[in-house]
């Protein structure tokens, strides 16, 4: 069965879909409850959804907008239900985001900037380019400076962050991130693996990545 994705304004949502999503992701390492989804919807423009059959399966919050004049895509809260179909549908909703980049951002680069705490998250960013962090690879000033520019905007502190190691502390309490667990966890390069080490995820650490989408790849969505 085809994996269906609708994607509108967070304010259009109801009761009964937050409440949906608070039970699609109850089960799994990071239990967004109804309280943080619900404040979260108010923190971001749209939310897509992906659903089997009419079953909830994902969905995600994001916001398009321009940081410093760049195009972007920033991925708030996001959960993908742990099923066989995992892979199939954390990839139809970083597409459907990076088609509606296209809409909005025309003949455009974008950078998309999200937020994990487990390695397993950087599966969303396998259809974008120039990753950041990315094993092998030192990343230069500018890329930082994105880092940072997408701590600002998350709402994490600037003076705590590390740009170094590209990870913000958290303060106690539950980090809204892309929740998505890897169908082939034994597969997750070491290199990536370890930049997980040290994050206390009880405390709500996150390590903030950043990637980007080229014009003439986001053409073939439009």
């Amino acid at each position: 069965m085809a994996i269906e994705v609708e994607t509108k304004d967070c304010t259009m949502l109801g009761d009964a879909e937050i409440e949906e999503m608070a039970d699609l992701c109850a089960d799994g390492p990071n239990p967004f409850g109804i309280g943080l989804i619900s404040k979260q919807t108010e923190e971001w423009v749209l939310i897509s959804t992906a659903r089997e059959g009419g079953r909830l399966k994902g969905f995600t919050c994001f916001t398009l907008e321009r940081i410093g004049g760049t195009p972007s895509v920033i991925i708030g809260l996001a959960s993908i239900h742990r099923t066989s179909k995992r892979d199939t549908v954390l990839r139809a909703l970083m597409t459907e985001q990076l088609r509606r980049a296209v809409l909005a951002f025309p003949d455009e680069d974008v950078v998309i900037g999200a937020r994990f705490n487990e390695p397993s998250g950087f599966e969303a960013f396998k259809i974008l380019t120039g990753i950041v962090p990315r094993p092998g690879h030192k990343s230069s000033g500018e890329e930082r400076a994105w880092g940072r520019r997408f701590v600002k905007r998350f709402g994490l502190s600037t003076l705590t962050y590390d740009e170094k190691r590209f990870t913000s502390p958290g303060k106690g309490t539950q980090a809204c991130v892309m929740d998505h667990t890897s169908l082939k966890e034994e597969k997750i390069d070491a290199d990536v693996a370890a930049y997980f080490d040290k994050l206390n995820v009880a405390d709500g650490d996150v390590l903030v990545a950043t990637g980007w989408a080229l014009s003439e790849d986001l053409a073939k969505l439009a």
